[in-house]
C-alpha cells in the first residue's frame, strides 16, 4: 500500500506521486477511524487557523500519523510531545517543517519526513443573513468574493434594500477594529464594479437589510404595504400608482401617519389630495414606515346613491320618464 525506503536510501528520493498517494490514503483511512468524513486533500493552499482539520503523515512513524484539529488558540498536540505546536497562520508546508524540527529537537526521529495537508477548513466562516433567499454560513476556500457569498445565499429577496452591510473583522488589512462597509447593490450587480466586489478571507458578516415600507389604507384599489428603497424617492402619486389608484369615492384630503423619531408616537399630517392630483400643489414626499390613509367621501357616496335610486325608480315607470305630480 505504501512505498517505504530501504535503509540507506536518501530522504526525499521517492516519487512525488507516491508520497501524494500516501497522503490521500492517510486522509481517508485516518478520517474514517476518527469518525471524520473524508475531505478533499487538494484544497487550495492557505494558512491554517482554529478548528481546521490537519492530516499529518510522518514517514515510518504510524503513531504520529493522524488527523488533528487546531484548537481555538492555534495549537495542535501530537503524542509523545509534552508541549503543543503553534500552527495558526502557517501554510501546510511551513507546518510540516515546524513539526519536523520539533521531532528532531526532542530526539524522537533523526531525519523526520513530515507531510501536512488541510483535510477540512473551519476557521474562515462567512455569514450571509437578512433579506436573502437562504441565509447561510460557509467556509472560505480559495478565492471568494462578495458576489460568490450572495450566490451561496441564493441571491437577494424581493424585500432587499438597495445596499449591503459588510462587517470586516479586525486584524486583517491593518484594521485595528471591526469595519462596516456599505455596498450599493447597483454598483455591485448592475454596474459590476470590481472595487465593491470585496475579496473575502473569513470572519466577514454580510447583512442585507429589508427595504423600508409604506402602508396604504382606505379608498385605494389595492391596500397594502409597498417596499421603498432608499435610492428611490417615494411620493404620494407614486405610492398611489403602486396601490392601483384611487377608488371612486375618495375624499379630497388624505392623511399621513408618521412615527416621531424622538418619541415613537404617530404624527398626523394632512395632505391636500385633490390639489396634488390637479397639479395645483407639488407632489408630497413620503418616508419609509409612513402610513397613508385615504378616507371615504360620504358626501359623494350619498349624492351618487340618491341619483342611482332616482334613475332606478324612473326606469320602473311605463314610459321610463320621471313624472312629477303637483297639487
Amino acid at each position: 500500500m505504501f512505498r517505504f525506503r530501504r535503509r540507506g536510501d536518501r530522504p526525499g528520493t521517492e516519487p512525488w506521486a507516491t508520497r501524494s498517494l500516501q497522503i490521500v490514503l492517510l486522509a481517508a483511512v485516518v478520517g474514517a477511524l476518527w469518525g471524520q468524513p473524508a475531505e478533499n486533500p487538494n484544497l487550495p493552499v492557505q494558512p491554517a487557523g482554529p478548528d481546521d482539520l490537519l492530516a499529518i503523515f510522518v514517514y515510518r512513524a504510524p503513531e504520529l500519523t493522524r488527523t488533528v484539529r487546531v484548537d481555538e488558540r492555534g495549537y495542535i498536540r501530537l503524542p509523545m510531545l509534552d508541549e503543543p505546536i503553534y500552527v495558526a497562520g502557517l501554510l501546510p508546508e511551513a507546518i510540516s517543517r515546524r513539526i519536523a524540527e520539533v521531532l528532531k529537537q526532542k530526539g524522537l526521529l533523526v531525519e523526520p519526513i513530515v507531510e501536512v495537508t488541510v483535510a477540512q477548513y473551519a476557521s474562515r466562516p462567512v455569514s450571509v443573513m437578512g433579506a436573502v433567499q437562504r441565509p447561510v454560513t460557509f467556509q472560505v476556500v480559495g478565492k471568494v468574493t462578495l458576489l460568490d457569498a450572495l450566490a451561496q445565499a441564493g441571491g437577494l429577496s424581493e424585500e432587499a434594500a438597495d445596499y449591503l452591510l459588510v462587517s470586516l473583522p479586525a486584524g486583517r488589512g491593518g484594521r485595528q477594529e471591526t469595519e462596516v462597509r456599505r455596498i450599493p447593490v447597483k454598483a455591485l450587480i448592475d454596474e459590476a464594479n470590481p472595487e465593491v466586489n470585496l475579496r473575502l478571507y473569513g470572519g466577514e458578516e454580510i447583512r442585507v437589510p429589508a427595504a423600508g415600507r409604506i402602508y396604504v389604507l382606505g379608498n385605494v384599489r389595492n391596500p397594502g404595504a409597498y417596499p421603498v428603497r432608499s435610492s428611490q424617492e417615494a411620493t404620494l402619486l407614486k405610492v398611489l400608482a403602486l396601490a392601483g389608484g384611487l377608488e371612486r369615492f375618495h375624499a379630497k384630503v388624505a392623511y399621513v401617519y408618521r412615527p416621531d423619531p424622538a418619541t415613537g408616537q404617530l404624527q398626523e399630517l394632512e395632505v391636500p389630495l385633490a390639489q396634488v392630483l390637479q397639479r395645483k400643489l407639488p407632489d408630497v414626499v413620503l418616508l419609509p414606515n409612513d402610513l397613508l390613509y385615504v378616507p371615504d367621501s360620504k358626501g359623494k357616496r350619498r349624492a351618487v346613491a340618491i341619483v342611482d335610486r332616482a334613475v332606478g325608480w324612473g326606469a320602473t315607470t311605463a314610459s321610463g320618464i320621471l313624472v312629477w305630480r303637483t297639487r
